[in-house]
């Protein structure tokens, strides 16, 4: 091998052993997470909001039913379905007929809501 092959696999081998490091800190930096939601995705912050309307609540549940448009972060195109409420004092100000602007989440468990904003 010549020397140049050797310079240039050695600082592969530096490039390689500092980018995952660092992409590591990066995630951890703004992505914290706490015990109780190590097991679910972090909140996808950046994401925008989708609107819908409230169809049902099932405040026992913690469920909210609504009709929605296109979840372009999901993949999703707009429809009428269930989603968890978390947390599910979430679901308070909410009544049947409301107009929102929500955060959907896909976890383990299904498809969360994590954030709704009423829409005047």
């Amino acid at each position: 091998m010549t020397r140049l092959a050797c310079l240039c696999v050695a600082a592969g081998l530096l490039a390689s052993a500092y980018l995952p490091s660092t992409a590591l800190a990066q995630s951890s930096a703004h992505e914290p997470r706490s015990p109780a939601t190590a097991g679910e995705p972090a909140p996808a912050s950046g994401v925008a909001l989708t609107e819908g309307e409230v169809r049902r609540i099932d405040r026992e549940a913690g469920t909210v039913t609504l009709r929605h448009g296109e979840i372009r972060h999901l993949d999703m195109p707009g429809m009428t379905m269930v989603f968890q409420a978390r947390p599910a004092s979430l679901l308070a100000p909410l009544k049947v007929g409301d107009r929102l602007r929500f955060r959907a989440e896909k976890t383990a468990d299904g498809y969360v809501v994590t954030a709704v904003e009423p829409l005047k």
